[in-house]
């Protein structure tokens, strides 16, 4: 066995990596051979490069299971910039701390939505008026939900969204809206009694889908678009698997209709069985009954 293989094989054994100048420098998984494969912690990993090893007289830096080297070394270590109570407070604002804010957002959603029950999301437009049919329409889907025991979810703002969760608070229902921080929207609804805003539209959609048995889609914009394809797109998926989507307003949806089986289907980026996923109706009743009893 030659030296350096000798010196692979401690370096193996204990799991660090010795530098030549008394520092012991732990890498990524305590592991350095290369082409080889090890399992941790359930994970099989293969090390195919010397990334990880140092090189006679480089800077080399290891932070947790961070390695760093060169301009990419940072002048202080975590623990330093955690204790610098006169540091620049705009490191809030970096990609590691919004992790935190996200996983918040999450534990939020989850803490407070987990004990909701049944539930129906409906989405739809916030420029709406109160003058509008299709207002009125959300109301009654609001109320008609409500009183066949569902909870009634939107995103918390004006127009359609508001006409929901007033029909079903009129009901006596749960009326739940899921506001988002917006520059041009107000808070939440008079007509909300549980409610949380969020910063991140992703966490806000994953409450809209986690929680809902299926979803009403009123007339609406770029918003309400993105709502339906992102929930017929987990259903085709199985991701949400029995959820049932049900679009109102007939002559609001032919066009996008049309489209989707005149072209998508017929250049065969979707299946024929992938247009029965949905219902267009202006019958009401049958859209709460698709959502609800078909959901089950």
């Amino acid at each position: 066995m030659s030296d350096h293989d000798a010196g692979k094989g401690d370096e193996n054994r204990t799991g660090h990596d010795q530098t030549g100048d008394g520092r012991i420098e732990t890498g990524e998984t305590g592991h350095d051979r290369i082409g080889e494969s090890t399992v941790e912690d359930g994970v099989s990993r293969t090390f195919e490069s010397d990334w990880g090893r140092p090189r006679p007289g480089e800077d080399r830096q290891v932070l947790g299971p961070v390695i760093r080297r060169g301009p990419y070394v940072r002048p202080t270590t975590t623990d330093q910039a955690l204790l610098d109570g006169g540091a620049d407070a705009a490191w809030v604002h970096t990609d590691p701390w919004r992790v935190q804010r996200i996983q918040s957002e999450f534990v939020e959603g989850f803490d407070t939505l987990a004990g909701l029950g049944p539930a129906v999301t409906i989405f739809g437009s916030a420029r709406t008026p109160a003058d509008h049919p299709m207002y009125e329409a959300a109301r009654q889907l609001g109320r008609m939900c409500a009183e066949r025991g569902m909870a009634v979810i939107t995103g918390g703002g004006p127009g359609t969204m508001e006409a929901a969760n007033r029909g079903a608070a009129e009901a006596g229902g749960v009326s739940v809206g899921l506001g988002i921080e917006l520059p041009f929207e107000s808070s939440l609804n008079r007509w909300v009694n549980l409610g949380i805003n969020f910063r991140y539209f992703f966490v806000r959609k994953m409450m809209f889908v986690k929680y809902a048995q299926g979803f009403i889609v009123m007339p609406g914009g770029y918003g309400t678009f993105d709502e339906l394809f992102e929930s017929l797109t987990l259903a085709q998926t199985g991701k949400k698997t029995h959820a049932q989507v049900a679009l109102v307003g007939r002559d609001y949806w032919r066009g996008l209709w049309e489209w989707v089986r005149q072209s998508t289907l017929a250049e065969g980026n979707i299946s024929p069985d992938d247009l029965k996923m949905f219902i267009c109706s202006d019958d009401l009743q049958q859209v709460v009954n698709h959502v609800i009893v078909r959901s089950r």
